[in-house]
């Protein structure tokens, strides 16, 4: 069986940093991509990162890019955000989602990933 359990989540005030972590079981790690969204209320699943386990690849939405960094611990089956100066306006539940490498076509989607977390929430106080 698929699982994803995200971790990590809390309460920081802004500029703070977090950590989440993305655990897999029940498929081959690195024929995988793991990306990670963020939902906040009243608002639509956004993509913001992504990482090929087999290659290191990494990508990231505008919006995070140069504050956090995806990696992932292939012995663990783990990966990671580092989330750093943390906003307000980024408090939202975060998923972890997989997708078999060679079927993921539009990454930013949420229709793209079959399998996700139940997601860890993040809240940014100013």
């Amino acid at each position: 069986e698929v699982q994803l359990v995200e971790s990590g989540g809390g309460l920081v005030q802004a500029g703070e940093s977090l950590r989440l972590s993305c655990a897999a079981s029940g498929f081959t790690f690195d024929d995988y991509v793991i990306g990670w969204f963020r939902q906040a209320p009243g608002k639509e699943r956004e993509w913001i990162s992504l990482i090929d386990t087999k290659h290191g690849n990494t990508y990231y939405a505008d919006s995070v890019k140069g504050r956090f960094t995806i990696s992932s611990d292939n012995a663990k089956n783990t990966v990671y955000l580092q989330m750093n100066s943390l906003k307000p306006e980024e408090t939202a539940v975060y998923y972890c989602a997989a997708e078999l490498r060679w079927l993921l076509r539009q990454w930013r989607l949420p229709s793209s990933y079959d399998f996700w977390g139940q997601g860890t929430q993040v809240t940014v106080s100013s």
